[in-house]
């Protein structure tokens, strides 16, 4: 299943690629790296390409998401929202791999 977008995140990445301005960007690249409170942190980047031996492509709501299988291995079911309130804005992660995640929600535990 690896990671999926809600509408809203698919929406708002939309959003943001046509702002700028660069239409060789087709995918949304999403991956995990060392570092943050928790151990790893989530990395979220855009890119037009992607290795079909190293990674894991898919697409939802018209946008593509790539995911290199390393980090496939602790991103498998997260789902990655997008949240408009008062008290925040941003790109949110569910992922039922994380035993423990900081307040801020950006770096986890697996």
């Amino acid at each position: 299943m690896s990671v999926t977008l809600t509408e809203a995140a698919a929406s708002e990445i939309k959003r943001v690629m046509s702002e700028q301005a660069r239409p060789e960007l087709k995918y949304v690249r999403v991956g995990v790296v060392g570092g943050g409170c928790s151990g790893f942190q989530y990395s979220f980047d855009f890119t037009n390409a992607f290795d079909e031996s190293s990674d894991v492509v898919s697409e939802f709501h018209g946008v593509g998401v790539v995911v290199d299988k390393k980090s496939d291995l602790f991103l498998d079911g997260t789902e990655i929202d997008f949240y408009s309130g008062l008290e925040k804005r941003g790109f949110t992660f569910k992922n039922p791999n994380a035993v423990k995640s900081c307040g801020c929600g950006s770096s986890f535990s697996a």
